[in-house]
């Protein structure tokens, strides 16, 4: 019996299977935030929807007058109180609780610098920041180990002032490139924390009896702490001492 062949169809050409490339996603560039910021970013300076309780401090009255005035030109910035002292600073920031305290640097009874160490303690939830004439690469130093979230010279603009405050309200920190890079280049101070406290009491031409009594150690003892910290820096005297480490910020 015959068998009919089978029908030939002819297979269909094999093609191997190419697995599509799955698509290409940009990747954003990861970049590091630098801890000091030359000029607040957008984020930083974004509006508040509550207004920033502030509380200036300098003991220059027109100067405090002024920035009070321009900062009520801002619509979410309110100057809740003004101080003329670092007490005075202590005692408004007690009764009026500021989101954010600007202090002078140098003021009658206390810096701006022990002002905040005072407020960082008393109120965490008070930020602080420096406005001075007075940018010393010691004076940064200090305030940054005090907590203080800004550092600006007084040359800034009312609108610099402001976004700055922004910024500080914000969590962000804000130092002034040109502070920050003479900070950098000077170093740290040599003298230890009794050095530095004796001979700030000698800025002023104390002599070694009133030094002694106001620092309540005996003469021998100051004349030490002189010595050593005129060896240090390389001074003649505890007069030209004071003079070098006040210079750097040191004292």
């Amino acid at each position: 019996m015959s068998v009919p062949p089978e029908s030939s169809v002819p297979p269909e050409p094999f093609e191997p299977s190419v697995p599509s490339e799955p698509p290409v996603t940009s990747v954003p560039p990861v970049s590091s935030q630098p801890p000091v910021s030359s000029q607040p970013s957008g984020a930083s300076a974004s509006r508040p929807s509550v207004p920033v309780r502030v509380l200036l401090a300098d003991d220059e009255h027109l100067i405090r007058g002024a920035v009070a005035a321009l900062l009520a030109l801002e619509d979410d910035l309110v100057v809740v109180a003004e101080a003329a002292t670092g007490p005075e600073a202590l005692a408004m920031a007690r009764a009026h609780r500021p989101d954010v305290a600007v202090l002078d640097l140098q003021m009658p009874g206390a810096d701006g610098v022990k002002v905040a160490t005072s407020l960082r303690a008393e109120l965490p939830g008070c930020r602080t920041m420096i406005v001075t004439s007075h940018g010393r690469p010691g004076h940064l130093k200090r305030a940054l180990a005090a907590g203080v979230r800004g550092f600006v010279p007084k040359t800034v603009s009312a609108r610099q002032l402001a976004e700055i405050i922004r910024s500080v309200h914000a969590g962000y920190r804000f130092v002034d490139p040109e502070l920050a890079a003479d900070a950098i280049s000077a170093g740290d101070s040599p003298l230890t924390a009794r050095e530095a406290e004796v001979l700030e009491l000698a800025v002023d031409g104390a002599s070694i009896a009133e030094i002694a009594e106001r620092a309540s150690l005996s003469q021998g003892t100051v004349r030490n702490y002189l010595s050593s910290a005129a060896t240090k820096l390389g001074a003649e005297n505890r007069h030209a001492a004071a003079r070098l480490a006040r210079d750097r910020g040191w004292v």
